[in-house]
């Protein structure tokens, strides 16, 4: 396979196939790739983070059997994403897949819609992870002096948090690489060091209490539906599989290392997580209440600060996860930018040439960055009236990108149910693929009614899940651009591809 100035012969055909110019440099391989996967996922930091919520809805148990759930269907996501990566490796990922996989006469509008819920998601999904960033410095701050944690502290915290992110994605972007490794390296070692500080000195609780005692903490009145509620928690850590495919075009030989990348972050993801959260339920301590109940606002750090009794080592160990989750936001950045610029390349977002513009010598989405720290920046405010924005935003998210991955696998599902023929990939599923596409589809399904449900029964205004009206707004803002103007503009990605 011979290389060529951008990317290999393999990348051209590709790129020439779905009739897309190629504009970024191909800087990253399956080593980079798999890194920058592995460090935007950050699922043993999120497994921490979440773990007020999970045991709230479920308990231990319900936490650690709800964390392998999510595991499982989220693994048959992924799998499905990866055979489309591979067919299509593009930076437009979902939209454009279902813009070739669909019925004809449904192409231009569920690809459009799709393109709408993938740019709400991970727009979204920037703004949750500046807010869990946040949420571990005040935490920080609050272990070390007699602070208050406001609203408008995480507002400004949060904004602050976007923009450094924003400045290793555009000012410092020649030097990401050297993040990314520093990243990983932070990532691994501090993962070692958790396991190691738990196990050995915080309290042991009984493995059978661990991992089979079920609990209703919210009140809904039903065990079984509370820890089918706390689905939400390990959702928030694992969710992302298209993370990668918004890359596409800057990875050297994509068709091929793209869904193997994937593979390998999901394996390694999905263990970390599962691992940290065994082993931070099986280290609660007797009083699980006075854990929630912290005043440091993160449960995981009044855990470590009763293992180790030391001010100092727990703040060391929640500076770690702060700066990880600040490595976690520039890749999220980068992900959330280019999705943003591939639907604006394809004429689907209001200002789409703005937003599509590369500019000279810069060789990033520099306009499409802009408007994510803007879209962060409103967002965050949200934070400002409620105690619970990290659920709301954090959902928004998920019902974006789920409502997306349900679309794109059931149009290639349909499409093999038909017997149609598929593109060739590199990363086949052949005759396991209806089972891989039936079970992921399945799981999608039930996380989708589970995420508009609230963390806890007869919610007041201050702790509804208000992402269901977040979301239906932004929903009916889209079909109404679109029926005004984005009908006119938007044809879709498949009006460019080439019949091989």
């Amino acid at each position: 396979m011979s290389e060529t100035s951008n990317g290999t012969q393999h990348d051209e055909f590709d790129m020439d196939r779905m009739g897309k110019r190629q504009e970024l440099r191909r800087d990253f391989q399956f080593m980079s790739m798999f890194g920058y996967a592995v460090i935007l996922g950050s699922t043993w930091e999120f497994a921490l983070i979440i773990l007020g919520l999970a045991l709230v809805n479920g308990g231990t148990a319900g936490s650690i059997w709800m964390f392998a759930v999510v595991c499982f269907g989220m693994f048959f996501v992924m799998l499905s994403m990866a055979e489309m990566a591979s067919m299509a490796p593009t930076s437009g990922g979902q939209y454009h897949w279902v813009s070739e996989f669909a019925p004809r006469k449904y192409q231009k509008f569920l690809s459009y819609i799709v393109g709408w819920l993938c740019a709400v998601g991970w727009q979204a999904g920037m703004g949750a992870i500046a807010f869990s960033a946040t949420q571990q410095l005040e935490g920080l701050i609050a272990l070390n002096l007699p602070y208050e944690i406001k609203g408008w502290h995480s507002t400004l915290i949060c904004i602050a948090t976007t923009i450094f992110a924003i400045l290793w994605n555009t000012v410092f972007i020649r030097k990401l690489p050297l993040l990314e490794g520093l990243g990983f390296i932070l990532h691994a070692f501090g993962f070692v060091a958790f396991l190691t500080v738990l196990w050995v000195m915080a309290p042991r609780t009984p493995a059978k209490q661990v991992w089979t005692t079920f609990e209703d903490n919210s009140g809904w009145g039903n065990t079984g539906l509370s820890t089918v509620v706390g689905i939400l928690g390990p959702m928030a850590t694992l969710i992302g599989s298209d993370s990668s495919c918004h890359l596409s075009e800057e990875l050297k030989d994509a068709s091929w290392v793209l869904p193997r990348a994937m593979v390998a972050t999901a394996i390694v993801n999905y263990a970390m997580g599962f691992v940290m959260t065994v082993t931070i339920c099986s280290t609660l301590g007797t009083d699980t209440m006075s854990v929630l109940t912290t005043r440091l606002g993160q449960p995981w750090m009044q855990i470590l600060l009763n293992a180790t009794e030391s001010v100092a080592g727990t703040s060391v160990m929640a500076a770690t996860v702060w700066v990880l989750l600040l490595f976690c936001a520039t890749n999220s950045i980068t992900t959330s930018s280019r999705q943003l610029f591939a639907f604006a390349r394809d004429k689907g977002l209001p200002f789409s040439d703005y937003l599509a513009k590369i500019r000279p010598g810069w060789d990033v989405p520099m306009n499409a960055v802009l408007v994510t720290l803007l879209f962060t920046t409103l967002l965050s405010c949200i934070i400002a009236g409620s105690a619970i924005a990290f659920n709301v935003i954090t959902a928004l998210s998920q019902l974006g990108l789920v409502s997306s991955y349900i679309v794109v696998i059931a149009c290639i599902l349909a499409k093999r149910l038909k017997g149609e023929p598929l593109l060739p990939s590199k990363f086949d599923l052949g005759r396991s693929g209806i089972l891989v596409n039936v079970i992921a589809l399945a799981f999608l399904a039930l996380v989708f009614v589970f995420l508009f449900f609230p963390a806890a029964p007869h919610p007041t205004p201050a702790t509804m899940n208000w992402s269901s009206l977040m979301f239906g707004v932004i929903l009916l803002f889209s079909l109404g651009y679109y029926y005004v103007w984005g009908r006119y503009k938007y044809e879709g990605p498949v009006v460019l591809v080439k019949t091989l």
